[in-house]
């Protein structure tokens, strides 16, 4: 028996379990993720003929695999928001990436900097790679999928997973920013970085991101559901691969054209999404998108168990493992809950999404990619035993609780036994906080309308 036949025989055996656990898992408080993390770190510990694992020395794959994953994540969540975009209805989503995200990043950065006693460089690289969150890995907090109905979402959901849709690519400038400190200063601090850093790595890649994520995706749009040519016109035809398409192309072109392809996908989905809201072809792109990400999502926590099996927590130190802490126990929670002051959320439903900020599959990406293009001192498989382990707590902790915590929350906002609303905690009838009952979008075989 080689390593490929024991690898081949556990692709089979993982992807049959990704199929049967959402069934097995619904209703306990467990999630799929935190079994196959579980799964990854007893199979490592066995004596099995298995590959190595270990991202600091196969850093070009971990970037590229995570890479596939965060941007398939984002199709997906772009076309499951059924709210158009809107400075309103979307409100709590710019309070927490212009609020929220911002406190997090300046607050992690300064506890790596003064506990961990990092660079300013590396404390910063830190706090960016843990700044986007990830609701794929606590399903319970995220839409569903997508309906005609634009309120058929209540804003616990949806507040979480447009602000992971969004702030993947929005970590990317604060990235940048710590590699440009760490090529100016090196070890120490220097601000002459700051002009060309935020000309070019913020106001032009971020723009450039939105703009061709938008034209791509009312191209499509306009493909999918209005063109004269029945052959071209993809809706008629339930092909959900058509997803991968339209994800690959608004990343690959707007990287090429020197932007965000994070942003691009997000937004190239919500535009797609915009272009006919009552069509099933959406629930077809949607259900392809998900399953694809599952899979990986279920292969990339395996194989991060099996790193921290192999002995990838070894080089974390307290203060490491503090400082992760901080973030998901105490950073996170009060920067969103000051981010959401003066937001139509209120008491349970705020708590909720303030504790939500789970970490993922994008910070293993963003390290991996930031590792590839500077040296920040720290020694590396320290800062991956930090990220990992605080990765790690998020899954396991979020996972566990989100179930429970979401359930009861749905039990409060429906006047259940013992679920009374607390004085001020409930959102104005008829607006976008109130969940509605679900629309049925039309089938995806039908004609445009």
């Amino acid at each position: 028996m080689t390593i490929a036949d024991a690898v081949f025989a556990w692709l089979g055996v993982g992807a049959l379990v990704a199929a049967v656990l959402p069934r097995v898992v619904a209703g306990r408080p467990v999630s799929l993720p935190v079994v196959f993390l579980v799964c990854g770190i007893v199979v490592y510990a066995l004596p099995l003929p298995l590959p190595e694992v270990d991202p600091v020395e196969q850093r070009l794959l971990t970037e590229h695999v995570t890479e596939v994953c965060v941007i398939i994540a984002l199709m997906g969540a772009g076309l499951a928001l059924n709210r158009p975009v809107g400075r309103r209805l979307w409100a709590s989503t710019w309070r927490l990436l212009g609020i929220t995200m911002l406190l997090t990043v300046a607050v992690t950065a300064v506890v790596a900097w003064w506990l961990l006693d990092w660079p300013p460089a590396a404390a910063l690289l830190l706090a960016a790679v843990l700044a986007p969150t990830d609701p794929v890995l606590a399903s319970e907090v995220r839409v569903g999928e997508p309906t005609e109905d634009k309120h058929d979402e209540d804003e616990v959901r949806f507040a979480l997973t447009s602000e992971a849709g969004l702030n993947d690519g929005l970590a990317f400038p604060v990235t940048y920013a710590a590699i440009a400190l760490a090529a100016a200063a090196g070890s120490g601090w220097s601000a002459e970085w700051i002009g060309p850093w935020a000309a070019k790595d913020v106001a032009f890649k971020c723009v450039v991101g939105v703009l061709s994520g938008l034209l791509i995706g009312k191209l499509l749009g306009w493909l999918f559901f209005r063109t004269r040519s029945s052959a071209l016109r993809l809706a008629e035809y339930r092909e959900g691969f058509v997803a991968l398409g339209a994800t690959f192309l608004a990343y690959g072109v707007t990287e090429l054209l020197g932007g965000y392809g994070f942003l691009a996908v997000f937004t190239a989905a919500c535009a797609v999404r915009a272009a006919e809201r009552a069509h099933g072809f959406h629930n077809v792109l949607h259900d392809f998108v998900e399953q694809v990400e599952r899979l990986l999502t279920a292969a990339l926590l395996f194989l991060l168990g099996a790193f921290i099996a192999l002995g990838g927590l070894a080089p974390l130190t307290w203060q490491g493992a503090v400082t992760g802490l901080l973030l998901l126990l105490v950073v996170r929670p009060l920067a969103g809950w000051a981010g959401l002051l003066g937001s139509r959320l209120r008491g349970r439903e705020r708590r909720v999404v303030a504790g939500y900020g789970i970490r993922g599959i994008g910070s293993l990406y963003y390290l991996a990619y930031a590792l590839g293009q500077q040296d920040f001192i720290v020694p590396e498989r320290e800062l991956w035993a930090v990220v990992t382990f605080t990765v790690l707590v998020s899954v396991v902790l979020h996972g566990v609780t989100a179930g429970p915590v979401v359930a009861r929350l749905d039990r409060w906002r429906a006047g259940g036994p013992g679920e009374g609303a607390e004085s001020g905690d409930s959102a104005e009838p008829g607006e976008p906080g109130e969940k509605r009952g679900a629309g049925t979008l039309r089938a995806a075989s039908g004609p445009p309308a």
